[in-house]
């Protein structure tokens, strides 16, 4: 399932596609013109209603302020914040996977604990009666039989 589309139609979360592009443009503080540029590039893509128009939500317009402030105040080029979104993704997508596969692991050595006790739990525990055995002055040589005889 998209994680963008929320299963309730009427719930509204930060990836609800709600803004049209003058919204979203009134919200991040640009020219409608700058969010059409940077659909474009692929910077910030937003949803599409059937008509092909342009639905933003909210980590949208996050998004959009952020590739705003990267570009005016740290000088960094668009392709380069590109990059950084890409990066950013994948960081989250690893992170993640990490996540899963801790949980995983953390699953796996519960199990491995529950089935080792199992084991200790099916010894026998019988008792082995003990006999005192008096020192015997023989001597026992015990000689393998040969495969010729």
């Amino acid at each position: 399932m998209d994680p963008r589309r929320s299963r309730n139609p009427y719930e509204l979360n930060d990836e609800t596609p709600v803004y049209v592009i003058s919204v979203a443009a009134q919200l991040s503080g640009l020219h409608p013109q700058t969010l059409r540029q940077y659909d474009r590039l692929g910077l910030v893509s937003p949803d599409r209603t059937a008509g092909r128009g342009r639905r933003y939500s909210a980590r949208d317009i996050e998004l959009l302020r952020t590739v705003q402030q990267l570009s005016q105040d740290e000088g960094i080029n668009l392709a380069g914040i590109k990059r950084i979104i890409e990066l950013e993704h994948q960081v989250a997508a690893l992170q993640a996977r990490v996540a899963e596969l801790s949980s995983a692991v953390e699953g796996a050595a519960v199990a491995m604990q529950q089935r080792e006790a199992q084991v200790h739990a099916s010894y026998r525990r019988d008792l082995v009666p003990y006999q005192d055995v008096q020192q015997a002055s023989a001597l026992v040589v015990w000689r393998p039989k040969r495969s010729s005889e």
